[in-house]
């Protein structure tokens, strides 16, 4: 490894839970569940209880491999040094392009829900702008901040099931019954692999384990509880707006928890749910530029990115450059993408940094085994059916982008091997 210097330690089990915690919640909550609705009716609810088993299994995989080593980078570490530097790279690649464009996304959902019509760009942009700028003046401040999003998210997601619930009473005949089948075993699977995007923020834990206190216990609880909280939440937003609104009726809107509410007698909470989604939407982009940074960190020290982004800023102990170059990224990204299309592609390429994951743990020494084999096995053979699911466009930008990464590294290689 490379001898630059070191990220500062900080962070203690309940910021680094919460931080996994706003990864999670801003993207599930208030987006996943129309096209999840529209892939399987109500049948989501089978398909989240897939992508929970899922995710539980990366989940284990990545506490495993965080707690054997312990520095920044996650699965790009792990691939490194259980399967060797390609696979180390293709699961970094695969995290930076995915989570790059589900940033892009973040900040669009948060356009559309905080943004005057013709604004969401600009305004997302800025968000990306200001919430880099929060990340660059050091860790702590990152989880200060996260911690106020995600409290604010939670009391605005109580309010919404309060209302729902206290008014004239959702139909639960549109929750279990003849239509969990309806659409059949592909769109459950569908809809598995759309809601696992809203799951895939317990890796931004482990990608920061250099700046984590006593990592080899403090990662995998970490990990445990902010999934564990996050299973429950979904759970019962999910039979809250079937229940409200029908499977039609989430499949036909942008914004189910916000119409559920409409729906009800309590209908003046709506305005609080549009404030969750956008602050939920917030605390996801500040912790996925955290995240992506450190990964760009860990693959510039290796030089599988150029060198100069390896470098730690000597007064706030963040890999400044990285995430400076990021945000540009992410910025021209909101410029001329789509949100369905970002999710989409980004979905493609954390599914991939996962079955490296898996792959990396299963090959995992006795002494540093945590949970059984059978469970990587499981997560690795999910993460393949679930891509399966992803539509077309998106298989195809991903194969086109995981491309231009191996000749990047193959053109590298070339150059080293020359002198």
């Amino acid at each position: 490894m490379s001898n630059s210097p070191a990220l500062a330690r900080r962070l203690g089990t309940f910021d680094a839970s919460l931080i996994g915690l706003g990864s999670m919640i801003g993207a599930g909550v208030f987006a996943a569940f129309t096209p999840a609705a529209a892939a399987a009716g109500s049948g989501l609810l089978i398909g989240l209880i897939v992508a929970a088993f899922v995710a539980f299994c990366n989940a284990t995989s990545s506490a495993q491999l965080a707690a054997a080593y312990p520095t920044s980078g996650g699965t790009y570490v792990y691939g490194r040094e259980r399967l060797g530097p390609w696979s180390g790279f293709l699961a970094g690649w695969g995290f930076v392009i995915g989570k790059t464009a589900s940033a892009a996304a973040m900040a669009m959902t948060f356009a559309a829900y905080a943004a005057p019509a013709g604004w969401e760009r600009p305004v997302a942009i800025a968000a990306v702008v200001i919430l880099t700028a929060v990340n660059y003046h050091g860790v702590t401040r990152t989880a200060g901040l996260t911690r106020i999003l995600v409290i604010a998210v939670l009391v605005a997601l109580a309010i919404a099931v309060t209302a729902v619930w206290g008014g004239s009473g959702p139909d639960f005949s549109n929750v279990a019954g003849e239509g969990l089948l309806a659409h059949g075993w592909y769109g459950i699977l569908q809809s598995g692999g759309l809601l696992f995007f809203a799951f895939a923020g317990y890796a931004r834990i482990a990608t920061m384990g250099e700046e984590v206190r006593e990592p080899r216990r403090t990662i995998p609880r970490a990990i445990s509880i902010a999934l564990g909280i996050t299973i429950i939440l979904y759970a019962v937003i999910a039979v809250t707006v079937l229940a409200a609104l029908g499977p039609d009726g989430v499949a036909g809107t942008p914004t189910p928890l916000a119409d559920a509410v409409n729906a009800g007698a309590l209908s003046w909470a709506a305005p609080v749910v549009r404030v969750g989604a956008a602050v939920a939407s917030l605390g996801a982009l500040l912790a996925l530029v955290a995240g992506l940074g450190r990964t760009s960190l860990a693959m510039a020290r290796e030089h599988d990115l150029p060198h100069w982004l390896a470098a730690v800023h000597p007064r706030y102990k963040v890999p400044h450059r990285a995430e400076t170059t990021l945000a540009i990224v992410i910025c021209l990204i909101i410029a001329v993408a789509d949100l369905r299309d970002a999710i989409g592609f980004s979905s493609f390429g954390v599914l991939l940094y996962y079955l490296v994951a898996n792959i990396a743990a299963f090959t995992q020494p006795a002494e540093d085994r945590r949970y059984p084999k059978a469970l990587q096995v499981a997560g690795a053979v999910a993460c393949v059916a679930l891509v399966a699911t992803l539509p077309p466009l998106s298989v195809g930008l991903g194969v086109l982008m995981f491309a231009v990464g191996i000749v990047f590294r193959l053109l590298r290689l070339r150059r080293i091997a020359k002198g």
